[in-house]
């Protein structure tokens, strides 16, 4: 009975695991463009700490601004104060005081 128990636990896990995997890659995007510095490169007014931003362009030529949460995969990159560098963000975009958030979950330098 306990060993019955024990796969029964077992399956409903691995099923559990794997709807949450499923619904979590559904809602990451990947946004292309440039990671620079909200306060050192873009000089904006809000922003009195270093704030790493990628700033992704369109087809249509509209710039978007997608401030990087702080995160493992964040700390990882290191921080962009003085350097543009062009990447591919991979995470979930939320929208918090008027602003576009990413939290990545990979980031990839090019």
């Amino acid at each position: 009975m306990k060993q019955q128990m024990f796969k029964l636990g077992l399956v409903v896990a691995l099923m559990l695991a794997f709807v949450a995997t499923t619904a979590r890659a559904a809602d990451e995007v990947t946004v292309n463009g440039t990671i620079v510095c909200a306060k050192c490169k873009l000089k904006k007014a809000d922003a009195t700490k270093c704030q790493d931003v990628l700033v992704a362009t369109d087809a249509q030529g509209a710039t978007t601004e997608y401030y990087i949460a702080k995160n493992e995969t964040s700390e990882k990159n290191g921080h962009a104060c003085t350097t543009e560098t062009k990447a591919s963000v991979t995470g979930t975009v939320s929208e918090k005081d008027g602003k576009k958030w990413i939290a990545a979950t990979k980031i990839e330098k090019s």
